[in-house]
């Protein structure tokens, strides 16, 4: 619930820094805090284990899903309501299965056309589509789902032969080199208080990353799933005190179903040891 708290107030920081800068700007920003971090926790090891990998083309794969699952979600949260950008954001689970089963050619259980069913049954009632189509900002939050649902799945696989140590430098290294590279075109010199919101969403995003992962080790994720609801509360919470948010009774009602969808989902876990693998390396 900590962890969830602080990615809600992540999604308020980057709402901040939003009004002065640009989408690309946070995200370098988050980006350079958080690989800061991770190399002065690798300064602090001594020697350690070697960065050598032999399948850098997945690491690469992880890299560039997770970043631009990440340019998705900043996007979306500093362009519409915090409760539902942070709904939107956990609908990567929808999308593991599919993948999953495209690409790793995992079986799906008889469960899971079912809960992808009810899942893909609240997303819609979210996006609401009327006379005017369904709003450009929640298809780029839905498609920031799709590439974190890629992200894990590309963890999975990775599992299977690299550390959750590794797995994560790398990912720090490829989404820093990535969102760098618009810099030349799209930089702004933030204001004292720009650097200090962009700051908060690095370590905000640090922190809650720390606090999950301290969470997955100690109970399964099937049991830890509902929990990431926490953050759709606190969003509101946060949109409602801070912005004048209201949460639609659409919003609510879809929440329902994919929190049903998740738990159906979360009933049918991965061996023990596996899990174990993945979800400290997520």
């Amino acid at each position: 619930m900590v962890s969830e708290l602080l990615f809600a107030a992540m999604g308020g920081a980057i709402r901040m820094a939003s009004t002065e800068l640009d989408n690309p700007m946070i995200v370098f920003g988050r980006n350079l805090v958080g690989a800061a971090i991770l190399l002065g926790w690798l300064a602090t090891r001594g020697g350690g284990r070697p960065l050598a990998t032999r399948v850098p083309h997945l690491h690469l794969l992880r890299g560039l899903s997770g970043t631009g699952a990440m340019y998705c979600f900043f996007y979306a949260i500093a362009h519409m309501p915090l409760a539902e950008a942070m709904l939107l954001k956990l609908t990567s689970p929808l999308f593991i299965p599919l993948i999953a089963l495209t690409w790793l050619h995992e079986p799906l259980g008889w469960r899971t056309p079912l809960a992808l069913a009810i899942g893909f049954a609240g997303v819609l009632v979210i996006l609401a589509p009327d006379a005017r189509g369904i709003d450009p900002v929640a298809l780029i939050a839905l498609a920031g789902g799709v590439l974190a649902a890629l992200a894990k799945v590309t963890v999975r696989r990775l599992s299977h032969t690299e550390s959750p140590e590794l797995i994560v430098f790398y990912f720090a290294v490829t989404g820093l080199a990535v969102s760098i590279i618009p810099l030349p075109w799209l930089w702004q010199t933030p204001s004292t208080q720009a650097l200090g919101w962009v700051l908060a969403t690095g370590l905000l995003a640090t922190g809650g990353q720390l606090m999950l992962s301290r969470g997955m080790g100690r109970a399964p994720a099937g049991r830890l799933a509902p929990f990431s609801f926490f953050s759709v509360v606190f969003g509101a919470i946060l949109g409602w005190l801070f912005w004048g948010e209201t949460v639609t009774l659409a919003t609510v009602a879809g929440a329902v179903l994919i929190l049903l969808s998740v738990l159906v989902t979360g009933s049918q876990r991965l061996p023990a040891n596996r899990a174990h693998r993945t979800d400290r390396a997520t």
